[in-house]
């Protein structure tokens, strides 16, 4: 049953031309705190069929087969981050494109504290294609961070995504 606080938004890309869809994917996705206020994002540097750019991004990625939601949150963040986390809650979902790639991305995000950090686990795409690093930020460097990354069309489609998540992340943990 979901959460009345969760929220739901649908975005369209209109970086690029819709010419058709062919396929959903279910992401997981979280915003990862400590407990001394600290963010913790991934920098992604590409160059690939989206354009090269330096983006910053929350962790997460794809549910396998059989996974649910809550498995694959803590799968994920210790992959990319290394990070053993809290899941706090669940912050809702955002229904979005890429019709560059002509996929529909649910993403499923969540709320997480950290409690502690090990290895991080990269496949060799995240090492060697999108070079993944860990950010750690506070709230409105992290704010900042998106909106200097909005200057390509990739950026765009991700602030437009997590801007929305990050900001709604901050009233939670207010409370």
């Amino acid at each position: 049953m979901r959460n009345m606080r969760e929220i739901k938004i649908e975005l369209q890309d209109t970086e690029w031309p819709l010419t058709w869809t062919d396929h959903d994917r279910e992401i997981v996705r979280a915003i990862v705190v400590d407990d001394a206020g600290n963010y913790y994002f991934v920098r992604a540097v590409r160059d690939d069929e989206f354009g090269a750019a330096t983006l910053i991004e929350t962790s997460g990625g794809g549910v396998e087969p059989g996974e649910d939601l809550d498995a694959a949150i803590r799968r994920e963040l210790g992959e990319e981050l290394g990070a053993e986390v809290e899941i706090l809650e669940r912050i809702g979902v955002v229904s979005d494109y890429y019709n560059l790639i002509h996929r529909h991305n649910i993403n499923h995000y969540f709320l997480c504290r950290v409690l502690s950090f090990g290895n991080r686990r990269l496949t060799e795409d995240e090492q060697d294609k999108y070079h993944l690093s860990t950010l750690k930020l506070g709230y409105d460097a992290a704010v900042a961070e998106y909106e200097r990354c909005a200057y390509t069309r990739l950026g765009r489609l991700i602030a437009n995504r997590e801007l929305p998540i990050l900001k709604r992340a901050k009233v939670l943990l207010e409370g």
